[in-house]
């Protein structure tokens, strides 16, 4: 029988060996950090598993100690300079001014969503107790007509939003591919990419308004007026990126795949799945991450004048109500729009990584 001696240390290789599948799944890991805008975590797990900590440590203060010292010199100026500029509305509020509305609007959504819960269960009371008295046909379904919370208006615009990009996808990609397949449809869709591309949402806002509200004619469809208004608004302008980048990632193919599904007679489908597609997808991704930016920039837009229940809204509101509090809210609202901006862009490119190979950032 053979036994293992209790004084034994693993040998040099044996470490070597370890160290090396570590530093294995940090550099598999990492790919995940660049996209999720964490890079600063790879030479901090880097640093600590023994990999040459000053290079690491170089990295650390680049990526991690430079933007943070950058944020703080941004937070010190603003809450300097922010006092002395006077508005209608009073001095502009500093940072610990905006931190107070951000726990205010957050104890208001609590509020709200136990209203709202409250509501709900004494309507599912009312109707159980008219069920029980076998009054089941005076049963009725009474929505909350409550204002919305802010988190239920950041909802609100996170769905408008996907709503029209991905018409604008179903829309754009199509042509981007007839347009890239065949230089005749090119030379139809060029021109109306053209002339539009660089129109404004506040011109196609009221144009939208119009037809929908000549074609949507009931108040008890699948969706609110408001919301078809800001959602087409949004595919109008969205979605001129995805039709120029599809375009020219098919028109860029290489000519010998293009030859060799020629000499295998494929089909239009079956080139289009098979050839067209795979080799077009890191710039159709490049031009979605583009349109999904654009589309999320003219939401706000949309949604003041549309009065769809959003952000938007929730900015032209406070500019209208005019509060010693409204300037610190609306400014909440900036940021808000900039970080689900930021995190939407890298959603898509979480997806650009899954399906296509791309070293983009």
């Amino acid at each position: 029988m053979t036994t293992v001696d209790p004084n034994f240390t693993a040998t040099d290789p044996d470490r070597e060996a370890r160290r090396a599948r570590l530093f294995s799944r940090i550099t598999t890991a990492d790919k995940w950090f660049q996209v999720l805008g964490l890079a600063w975590i790879t030479p901090i797990l880097r640093a600590a598993a023994g990999d040459n900590p000053r290079a690491q440590g170089k990295e650390i203060w680049r990526l991690l100690v430079v933007p943070l010292l950058a944020i703080c010199a941004f937070l010190l100026m603003w809450g300097t300079l922010a006092p002395k500029v006077q508005t209608s509305l009073g001095a502009v509020p500093g940072p610990a001014q905006v931190w107070e509305e951000v726990v205010n609007l957050h104890q208001d959504a609590r509020a709200k969503a136990e209203k709202r819960e409250k509501f709900e269960t004494m309507v599912e009371k009312r109707n159980q107790k008219l069920i029980e008295a076998g009054k089941a046909d005076e049963v009725k379904t009474i929505a909350y007509t409550g204002a919305p919370s802010y988190y239920e208006q950041i909802w609100t615009s996170i769905k408008t939003v996907f709503f029209g990009f991905l018409l604008a996808t179903v829309i754009a990609v199509p042509l981007g591919i007839a347009a890239g397949l065949s230089p005749t449809a090119n030379a139809a869709i060029n021109p109306l990419v053209q002339i539009f591309k660089p129109v404004s949402p506040l011109a196609w806002l009221p144009i939208v308004t119009m037809i929908v509200s000549a074609v949507y004619a009931t108040n008890d469809g699948l969706f609110a007026k408001s919301f078809l208004i800001s959602a087409i608004t949004v595919t109008l302008c969205s979605l001129w990126p995805t039709l120029i980048n599809t375009a020219l990632g098919v028109a860029s193919i290489d000519k010998d795949l293009v030859n060799v599904s020629k000499v295998l007679k494929m089909n239009t489908r079956v080139k289009i799945t098979k050839l067209v597609l795979p080799s077009a997808l890191p710039l159709i991704f490049t031009g979605l991450r583009l349109s999904l930016g654009v589309g999320w920039m003219v939401l706000i837009a949309a949604e003041m004048l549309a009065q769809n229940p959003g952000l938007g809204k929730f900015v032209w509101d406070e500019f209208q109500n005019g509060s010693s509090s409204s300037l610190a809210k609306i400014m909440v609202a900036v940021f808000t729009i900039g970080i689900i901006g930021f995190l939407l862009d890298r959603v898509m490119f979480a997806l650009q990584s899954l399906f296509t190979f791309t070293n983009n950032r």
